[in-house]
């Protein structure tokens, strides 16, 4: 078969062409970290080739920390005045508003007392009349006297006289405590305050008749509050006055702390708990009265194990943490570990299982970093000549050679 000169040069041409995708290939491999292990000994994923990325360690080590219950408690105001008519009628003035100031003897409230007046002024007429008698057997008792001593009349006559006199007086007693007794429901219908405090909500107006039960308004004095917790019995052989009880804030935070000083010796038969009182000092009007607050009873403190809260992570309802451990080259790697923990104390986790005192767990940048991954602690903060990822206490890493790029001379 005849070939001409440019048939001839085609499988040249072809195997040239060859060769070359061979090499940009083999090149591409190299510098993407595929084939084989990478120079220094770098394990799987080519992670040997990585710098140590600047994390923030932390050592752990047992601190005090407080074993304690938490509770809802109520205030209650140990000078909270209810304020309630002693007589019926119909309300005249209201004297004051909601969030006045009052002092003991304040009137505060008038009732209608037209009755009380004219029961009054009916009993007075009658006493003037009692008083008449009771005079005029008064005298009749003095002739009598000294007509028996004269002869001029019996015993019996002088004991009648006698009797006469003590019934006109008893009778003027009687009218007189009815009198005395009309004049103090008259009294009831100014109603004054009996302490000192902040009038409350006043819900009766000007008209309403008002009963004996009706309630007027509350006095509170705020100056006098203790908390009341019920504890479950099953927690009532722990208590002891003196316990030290954290008052706590919308956000969780100690905002007081008191001592218990009375614990009730029987437990309430509905709700099988028992009665804690501890005093509340005031504070600017941080509590009030009726209010529900949280409290924390404190009952020991005891050395353990804490992990910071921005230390843990959580896969899939599984809780971990990066420890810094030492690795085959000298340096520090990371290494995911599964713990689990209790209750939080301030910024930090109660651990229970999976750390122990002396391990370096990882609490800052474990966004950047995953198991076995190269670490080193990271420089303090305002440290001069240490780029972003650069080695604490050293210079910036020099940037790698760029690969050889491919048919160059």
């Amino acid at each position: 078969m005849l070939m001409f000169p440019e048939d001839a040069e085609l499988p040249r041409r072809a195997r040239r062409i060859a060769a070359a995708m061979a090499a940009i290939l083999t090149i591409g491999a190299v510098a993407c970290g595929g084939g084989g292990e990478a120079p220094g000994g770098a394990g799987a994923g080519g992670r040997g080739n990585m710098p140590p990325t600047p994390v923030e360690i932390v050592t752990l080590a047992e601190k005090p920390v407080e074993q304690a219950t938490e509770y809802v408690g109520t205030v209650k105001s140990l000078r909270s005045t209810t304020v309630q008519p002693q007589t019926e009628g119909f309300l005249l003035k209201v004297n004051v508003k909601s969030g006045d100031r009052v002092s003991p003897g304040k009137v505060m409230f008038e009732i209608d007392a037209t009755t009380q007046q004219a029961a009054i002024s009916s009993l007075e007429s009658v006493r003037a009349a009692r008083e008449a008698d009771a005079a005029f057997a008064r005298l009749q008792a003095e002739r009598a006297k000294k007509l028996l001593s004269a002869g001029a009349m019996s015993q019996q006559e002088y004991d009648q006289a006698q009797t006469l006199q003590r019934t006109a007086e008893a009778q003027l007693k009687a009218v007189d405590e009815q009198i005395r007794q009309q004049r103090n429901e008259w009294g009831y219908s100014r109603v004054t305050a009996a302490t000192a405090g902040v009038v409350g909500d006043v819900p009766a107006r000007v008209g309403d008749r008002v009963t004996r039960t009706t309630v007027l308004t509350t006095i509170e004095d705020n100056s006098g509050l203790e908390l009341q917790l019920q504890v479950p019995v099953s927690e009532a052989p722990r208590l002891r006055t003196g316990l030290a009880v954290h008052l706590l804030d919308e956000q969780g935070q100690i905002a007081a702390t008191e001592r218990i000083n009375f614990i009730s010796p029987s437990a309430d038969e509905a709700t099988q708990s028992v009665l804690v009182k501890t005093p509340i000092a005031t504070r600017g009007g941080a509590v009030r009265d009726e209010q529900y607050v949280r409290a924390r009873v404190v009952w020991s403190t005891a050395p353990t194990l804490t992990v910071p809260l921005t230390a843990v992570s959580r896969v899939s309802g599984q809780l971990f943490v990066f420890v810094a451990e030492a690795g085959q080259g000298g340096g520090l790697v990371a290494r995911q570990r599964a713990i689990t923990v209790g209750p939080t104390v301030g910024p930090d986790y109660v651990v229970t299982s999976g750390l122990k005192a002396g391990d370096r767990v990882i609490v800052a940048g474990t966004q950047k970093i995953g198991d076995g991954a190269p670490v080193q602690p990271a420089p303090p903060p305002g440290s001069r000549g240490n780029g972003p990822g650069a080695p604490a206490g050293g210079p910036a890493s020099p940037k790698p050679a760029e690969p050889a790029k491919a048919g160059g001379s």
